[in-house]
């Protein structure tokens, strides 16, 4: 039986499947700041493209650092963030939020 994993970064390897996952991911840091789950799937992202090590040579970003920077205790920065995101073959974009939304109205 296959593990779930490996499931996962076969289906990652389509571009919107990838999309659909940071997205998801990204939308629940919104709801419960667990970072900890978006830095995740940024890895799990970045496998499914060659590794970190691959990463660092596309962003010109020192292995280690981005190692550091993804793992369960990373912190990114705005500009590391892009340029991992470059890096996979994505950016940032601003949406604009549902301000009837329930979840959203505590944040006004």
């Amino acid at each position: 039986m296959r593990e779930f994993r490996d499931y996962l970064k076969e289906k990652l390897n389509d571009k919107e499947e990838a999309i659909a996952y940071l997205n998801t991911a990204l939308e629940e840091y919104e709801k419960d700041n667990d970072v900890e789950a978006f830095l995740l799937a940024l890895r799990t992202v970045a496998e499914t493209q060659g590794g970190i090590g691959e990463l660092a040579k596309k962003t010109n970003l020192n292995r280690q650092h981005l190692y550091r920077s993804l793992s369960k205790h990373g912190n990114p920065k705005l500009n590391t963030l892009d340029t991992v995101l470059h890096g996979l073959g994505f950016r940032l974009s601003i949406i604009p939020l549902d301000l009837n939304s329930p979840s959203n109205a505590s944040r006004l």
